[in-house]
């Protein structure tokens, strides 16, 4: 196993989780379409012990209207636009947060989809198995498309 997959899949990780474009399709002040496997493998990913945060642009009502959506579909976040649950809000510190992972539709090469965030976090497998709510719900990854095609547009 090389270093950087040994990071990755290590001990119980703390694990942002962006919200528009990687739970859900982007529809962003409404609420789009489940991503497809999203809040399966978020509570499979917390059955395994991780801390997951919602880390998202939303505030206010629209973020309020996220983590119902959520918590409706069995996924209580650890903290949501935070480090920890007690943290309080402050303009003078930076909005960075202390996690371990970032799992977000912007990353470099695109979402890679809620299956291959499985596999690169758990490649042992274990008793999580995917099961398929909507296929319409992953429209925006494409498996075809290359990394450098996308960051060149050729």
């Amino acid at each position: 196993m090389s270093e950087k997959q040994e990071m990755i899949t290590g001990k119980s990780k703390i694990i942002a989780v962006d919200f528009d474009g990687t739970i859900v399709e982007h529809a962003y002040p409404r609420i789009g379409k489940e991503m497809l496997f999203a809040f399966d493998t978020l509570k499979a990913l917390q059955k395994k012990g991780h801390k997951l945060i919602l880390w998202t642009f939303r505030d206010g009502d629209t973020l309020q209207d996220a983590v119902e959506y959520c918590r409706s579909n069995g996924v209580e976040f650890y903290a949501v636009n935070k480090s920890y649950p007690e943290e309080e809000f402050d303009l003078s510190i930076s909005r960075k947060i202390n996690a371990d992972l970032f799992i977000d539709d912007r990353n470099v090469g695109g979402f890679p989809g809620w299956s291959n965030i499985w596999q690169m976090l758990h490649p042992e497998g274990g008793d999580f198995s995917h099961q398929l709510k909507d296929p319409a719900a992953h429209t925006n990854y494409k498996k075809d498309e290359s990394f450098f095609k996308k960051l060149f547009g050729k």
